[in-house]
């Protein structure tokens, strides 16, 4: 079966699904686009330091996400209104639909809306755990396997060393693109479609970082500006990605239904749990964005009827939410931001719908 025909088959299983169930599913995708407010809400709420904006719609809303439609009047506005530390978010009611405001830390109330107050972003509370995602960011990476051929590459540390790190120089062969800092990189896991066996992306492990210091014909000169692991000769030089992490992530719903399947969960994590980091096989391709929701739903286990001895799949059960924070081609990063159980590599997730509600899922 060719790449093409793959693609095709895997995207029609996918947008099929929601076809094929006669609208339900897609109705149920519209209906999780009305936000709900939980039925033990508080009236208000004082922001403490640590919190962010995910936890905080969380003690309000029944989908966290949703906080921008009800925090923001302009839906123009790319950023969230910022909140801060001693602030105390408050719920009300504006033409029937559930609204949250601010009560400033040094008094007074504000209702949000399309003005920013400009002080230091620094001191604002992050939408979610941003410094755990620029971390994993700066250790991964996926690309095709096309981008290591002909790539330059590490064949000797410095005065004979195997193992080098940082502050040691590194000799390196290879056409170096334009550039003084680039990446070190080793190749990790292979990511295949379990469904399909289409092949998805490679994943990079990133070593570190070099400086370029001489070139002499086709070997140039390096020098090790700092490292997370051991490197060694063979390993992959790279211009370096640019990974920004904003404090402008916006959460959402995926603009249509979407299927995919957890494909593994980076550094080897056996149990997933509320804030660890998923690989998913589904990206730009199927039109996710950063900043995409999905829902998760664990495969019920297969039982034998004790009448009919037949194998019988019980009901998917729904274990948590996801949040897209990296978006490739063909691969996702997602941080798991709720989870009602330990996830799993294989299980499902989807675009949230009214039936993916958590109920009595505990506030942060």
């Amino acid at each position: 079966m060719t790449q093409t025909t793959t693609s095709a088959a895997r995207w029609r299983r996918r947008v099929g699904l929601a076809l094929l169930a006669g609208g339900l599913l897609l109705a149920g995708w519209v209906q999780a686009a009305t936000p709900s407010v939980r039925d033990d809400a508080p009236a208000r709420y004082t922001v403490t330091r640590g919190d962010t904006l995910w936890d905080i719609a969380g003690r309000f809303l029944d989908h966290p996400w949703q906080w921008p439609s009800v925090w923001r009047g302009n839906p123009q506005i790319d950023d969230p209104h910022w909140i801060y530390p001693g602030d105390v978010v408050y719920l009300y009611r504006e033409d029937g639909e559930p609204r949250l405001g601010v009560e400033r830390g040094q008094g007074g109330v504000v209702h949000l809306s399309p003005k920013v107050r400009e002080v230091p972003r620094r001191q604002a509370v992050p939408p979610l755990p941003l410094g755990k995602v620029q971390r994993f960011l700066e250790a991964n990476r996926v690309v095709d396997p096309r981008v290591l051929e002909g790539a330059p590459y590490v064949i000797a540390g410095d005065d004979r060393r195997i193992i080098s790190g940082a502050g040691d120089r590194l000799y390196v062969r290879g056409d170096l693109p334009s550039g003084e800092r680039f990446g070190i990189y080793r190749p990790g896991e292979r990511y295949v479609d379990p469904d399909t066996g289409e092949f998805l992306g490679l994943e990079l492990e990133t070593l570190g970082e070099a400086r370029l210091l001489n070139r002499q014909g086709d070997v140039a000169r390096f020098r090790v500006t700092s490292s997370r692991q051991e490197i060694r000769a063979g390993d992959t030089l790279l211009p370096m990605e640019s990974l920004p992490v904003t404090t402008a992530f916006q959460p959402h719903a995926p603009g249509h239904p979407v299927e995919g399947q957890i494909l593994s969960v980076p550094g080897g994590v056996q149990f997933i749990g509320r804030l660890d980091v998923v690989a998913l096989d589904l990206g730009r391709r199927e039109g996710l964005s950063q900043g995409a929701v999905l829902a998760v739903t664990q495969q019920g286990e297969t039982v034998t009827d004790p009448q009919t001895d037949e194998s019988v799949q019980l009901p998917g059960e729904d274990a948590g939410w996801l949040m897209v924070f990296r978006v490739y081609d063909r691969v996702s990063y997602a941080l798991v931001m709720h989870a009602t159980r330990s996830l799993a590599v294989g299980d499902r997730v989807h675009a949230p719908s009214s039936d993916d509600l958590l109920a009595g899922s505990p506030a942060p």
